[in-house]
């Protein structure tokens, strides 16, 4: 071991190195305040440095975990005592900014919150916004696919990168940084490592597309009665606002009071309503766009699908309203999941968790909340008692999707935690096309194994 600490110090520099009681200092994660073991974290600062990282161990059979901002929820960065951890953490630049394209070269450790004020000082909007956006990295981000708030008008992080650089497992730099919206020549190959999880690759370097500022934006925190609302409103809002509909969060009533008890969020609404939707439109006409606005929530209040309403009057009262959807803290511990399906099978399934939950435990407790528009719920589960109950857990929120066409991993991954339901929702022909694809890139299982797929490759 210490001849492989001494090779790889000799590649990042003394300072690039973390072990022993240093390491430990460290927590495995966001959720995990444990200290980190390994056998060392190593902290290269450009691809060269990575490249080389992974040639070492490539030829060591050195088994290599991958780190980002370690906010994931399904344990995809997790490294035992004998793993060599890999961290960007020192690759944190801008490389560089085209206005005239509307792309940008971004370093995979840049934290994304970094990103959006760095590229919002030069007039451009990057829209991925999720919850961690103050701790999560544009490499994880890529990594993990991440969705987000903004999904519903910008897609995915898939739909918003141009090109990559990645680092194989055996050292070798695949660089295809295209900066053009179209390149139809052949196989695009960014497309098998964004959402990999760091089993096919290492993600250095990112081409991402950029938009311009919004000069306006709206929102509004509604209060509806059922289902049936809260998805009459959504489609009125979609063609009544004309594309400039960014996001449509959804609240069922038991995540709501679980986050605005005494001590948590101060409900500027009644806490009794079945249903609280926090939507959010940007435009570049300001009054016009506002005009619109309010307009459609007119419309939505005379339909009665909308029963109450409050409309921030400033940035800190939006501000205040966004962090009764993104501050939960008042309802964890739980166990945290994340599942799409499609949205007229949601009350279903929101039904079908009830009544196993309940018959599971008196005392079980499921709130649910999400995106909604693009299929997203998350689920925060009670009784948590640090892993006694969560195979139980699993099979009820992974085994109530049954029948209904839905996915266990909307955004988060698959990770340690969600593999061994893989099969549930990915055929055999496709894991062993994933196995095939793990096979070719990575021949001798040093990224990130374990991760994902399960069993002997």
């Amino acid at each position: 071991m210490d001849n492989l600490i001494d090779r790889l110090q000799g590649i990042v520099g003394e300072n690039g190195i973390i072990s022993g009681p240093d390491l430990a200092r460290r927590a495995v994660s966001y959720w995990d305040p444990s200290p980190t073991d390994a056998k060392a974290l190593v902290r290269p600062q450009s691809t060269r440095e990575v490249s080389d990282v992974l040639r070492v161990c490539h030829e060591r059979g050195q088994a290599v975990v991958i780190q980002g901002g370690l906010t994931g929820v399904v344990e995809g960065a997790l490294a035992g005592p004998d793993e060599i951890i890999v961290s960007l953490e020192r690759m944190t630049a801008i490389e560089s900014v085209d206005a005239m394209d509307g792309v940008a070269v971004i370093q995979a450790g840049a934290v994304l919150q970094s990103v959006q004020e760095q590229l919002k000082e030069q007039g451009f909007l990057f829209p991925l916004d999720l919850g961690a956006r103050g701790s999560c990295t544009i490499g994880g981000n890529v990594a993990t696919n991440a969705g987000g708030m903004n999904v519903l008008r910008f897609g995915m992080i898939r739909n918003l990168v141009l090109g990559l650089e990645v680092v194989l497992a055996d050292g070798r730099i695949l660089t295809s940084m295209n900066q053009m919206l179209k390149n139809n020549t052949g196989y695009d190959l960014k497309q098998l490592f964004i959402g990999s999880e760091g089993t096919l690759g290492v993600v250095t370097r990112v081409v991402i597309k950029l938009f311009p500022l919004p000069a306006s934006r709206q929102t509004a925190l509604l209060a509806t009665e059922s289902f049936d609302s809260v998805v009459r409103v959504l489609k009125t809002m979609q063609s009544d606002l004309a594309g400039t509909l960014n996001a449509y969060e959804v609240m069922w009533n038991s995540f709501f009071k679980a986050v605005t008890i005494e001590g948590a969020h101060r409900s500027p609404l009644s806490r009794d309503y079945p249903y609280y939707l926090l939507v959010e439109a940007e435009g570049a006409d300001p009054g016009f766009d506002e005009q619109r606005f309010q307009k459609t929530l007119e419309k939505v209040f005379e339909a009665g699908d909308v029963v109450d309403a409050v409309i921030p009057k400033s940035d800190t009262e939006r501000d205040a309203l966004w962090a009764i959807r993104e501050d939960f803290e008042a309802a964890l511990p739980a166990y945290l999941y994340d599942i799409s399906l499609p949205i007229k099978a949601m009350t279903a399934y929101v039904d079908r968790l009830e009544r196993a939950f309940s018959e599971w435990r008196s005392d079980a407790i499921c709130l649910v909340f999400g995106h909604i528009a693009d299929g997203n719920l998350h689920l925060f589960v009670t009784p948590f008692d640090e892993g006694t109950h969560h195979e139980r857990c699993n099979e009820i929120v992974y085994g109530c999707l049954e029948g209904l066409g839905g996915s266990i991993s909307a955004e988060h991954g698959i990770g340690l935690d969600k593999k061994a339901w893989l099969g549930s929702t990915r055929s055999e022909d496709e894991i062993e096309i994933m196995r095939g694809l793990k096979n070719l890139l990575d021949p001798t299982n040093i990224l990130n194994a374990g991760k994902v797929l399960d069993g002997k490759l």
